[in-house]
Formats: C-alpha cells, structure tokens, sequence
C-alpha cells in the first residue's frame, strides 16, 4: 500500500484541501488531538458517563474534556445521550463511523507495547548536571 497515493506534500495546499485529499490528515484531523485517542480506548469498552471518563483519563480538564467529547459528537464518531433526569443523566457511546477506528487503535496498542517492551524504549530525562550545578551557584 502507497501511503503517500493521494498525500500531496504541497505546503500551498489549504488545510481542508489537505484533509480531504490524504486519508491520514483527514483521519488524524478527527482523532489525533490529545486526549481523544484516550477517549475513544474508554468508550470502546463500553458506554460511559461524563465523570466515568473524566475518572479514566486523570489529568483532563473538565473543559478539555468536554471540548473533546463534542469535537468527537460533530464528526458522528461517538454519540451522546440525554436522559430527562434530575440531575441530567448523559452517557456517551461510540457510533459506528467510531467503532471503525477500533482495527487503528488495537493497532497503535500493539506497538506501543512492542516499543516499550524493548530495553531501551523507556528512558527517563537526565538532567544535565552541569545544568543543574550552575543554577544551584
């Protein structure tokens, strides 16, 4: 498969122009922010509720979140749900067009563990000594 078929590498190239002529962009467009990789991980093993995912993902915002969850809703990738309740009830669930994306994310799991697995995948930072001595002087 040539990945670059129909990816023109032309920096004059719209945005939407971009996006609708490579697969990748246009795919990346729907999913690659941050965070919402994680929250299609969580809505594929089932339905969830707004604290639910938020419980799931430490470090999202609330704002964040919700950003996300409608960025996700506009594309048709997940759906929401309003149960007339007080309080409100609102649940989140893949839609089909989201189910899709599961051979992608299954993919991107595997390698992620292929990578860490390896010795030399994992490093943490090492602060540079020198660094550190001169800011402590």
């Amino acid at each position: 498969m040539n990945i670059n078929k129909s990816c023109s590498n032309n920096p004059n190239y719209r945005q939407q122009q971009f996006e609708q002529n490579c697969p990748i962009e246009y795919t990346m467009a729907l999913i690659g922010s941050k965070w919402s990789i994680a929250i299609l991980r969580e809505l594929l093993k089932g339905d969830r509720r707004t604290h639910e995912l938020a419980e799931a993902l430490p470090g999202i915002s609330s704002k964040t979140l919700t950003l996300r969850l409608r960025t996700l809703e506009k594309h048709g990738i997940i759906r929401r749900k309003v149960y007339p309740e007080i309080p409100p009830h609102v649940e989140y669930s893949l839609t089909e067009k989201g189910r899709e994306l599961q051979p992608a994310i299954a993919i991107l799991k595997q390698v992620g563990q292929r990578l860490l697995s390896q010795e030399e995948a994992f490093r943490p930072l090492k602060v540079n000594s020198e660094v550190t001595q001169r800011k402590e002087a």
